[in-house]
């Protein structure tokens, strides 16, 4: 049957609709997929060629003589590898807690609309937007007891003041906890603050309604509330602290001795700088492992809860 002059442009048309519709979609894959590409290559694929290196014999240069997992045994026989572990429990544990409790207790405490809010809020947060290197050098010298807070209050005539954590052995891991949680707290505030103002009034006024205190309201409403903002926190803290390196070599250079190590500073100074790249592959996996043993329970309990609903 012959087609009408008049059916060809409506076929023309909706082809060229067709097309367009199909450009429309795949277009934003197209310009994306050389982001999504060089991410992917440089960020996984690494961590798997460190994982390969870490199976290997490589020193100075890489080398691909395999010997399974021989490096993690040299690293879980090395003595300052444990030092650094235990260290990084310390500093970790503490430092993830009293950030938590402390921007907790400031976004309490500003989201009550207190007057200059905003300049407290620029203030608490004015710390994450130094480098580590700066807080690292800045709490050196506070923390020199020749120079910093111990001869300052001396100077007041309180002889017998003593503050050297810096310089004892079995305390310089609780300086990194002090500069670190003076630069974190204030960006765990802000995350706090946003979770607080995104909760619905109308929950704290039936509350209210009820008889609820302010104090009962936040602990049984709205802090339960905030558990994505608890996990987000915690998941940013526990990758600060496990890759915590310019704050250490800046603050205690992992002294006296190496009793202020950590595993990331173990890893260059123990292992990259003496050519030893298998053992600090090994070593950076082992920090990779625990990233993954903290993230990995969460996100299978969310993901159980989400299919149990």
């Amino acid at each position: 049957m012959p087609i009408s002059t008049s059916q060809v442009p409506a076929q023309a048309g909706t082809r060229g609709h067709s097309v367009s519709a199909s450009l429309q979609s795949w277009l934003p894959r197209l310009v994306l997929a050389p982001s999504v590409a060089i991410s992917l290559f440089f960020v996984y694929g690494f961590m798997i060629w460190t994982f390969v290196l870490s199976l290997t014999n490589s020193r100075m240069l890489p080398s691909y003589h395999f010997v399974g997992f021989g490096q993690y045994a040299r690293l879980m026989a090395n003595e300052r590898w444990w030092v650094a572990a235990s260290n990084l429990a310390i500093f970790g544990g503490l430092f993830i807690a009293i950030c938590l409790v402390i921007g907790a207790g400031l976004a309490i405490l500003l989201d009550q609309r207190i007057r200059q809010e905003g300049t407290l809020r620029t203030l608490y947060l004015y710390p994450m937007a130094l480098s580590f290197i700066v807080t690292g050098v800045v709490w050196k010298w506070l923390l020199n007891p020749g120079l910093g807070i111990q001869a300052m209050v001396r100077s007041w005539g309180f002889d017998s003041f003593t503050f050297d954590w810096l310089v004892q052995p079995d305390m310089a891991v609780y300086t990194l906890v002090i500069a670190a949680v003076w630069q974190a707290s204030g960006f765990v505030m802000a995350l706090f603050l946003a979770g607080l103002r995104g909760i619905d009034d109308e929950i704290i006024k039936a509350a209210q309604l009820d008889g609820a205190s302010l104090p009962r309201i936040y602990r049984r409403v709205i802090l339960p509330c905030l558990r994505p903002v608890v996990f987000s926190a915690v998941m940013i803290l526990s990758h600060i602290a496990i890759k915590s390196f310019d704050l250490v070599v800046a603050l205690t250079g992992g002294g006296p001795g190496y009793s202020s190590d950590l595993p990331a500073t173990f890893m260059y100074a123990h292992a990259f700088t003496r050519a030893q790249i298998g053992l600090g592959s090994a070593s950076a996996m082992l920090m990779l492992g625990g990233v993954l043993a903290i993230l990995v329970p969460y996100l299978y309990s969310e993901l159980r809860s989400k299919r149990d609903v």
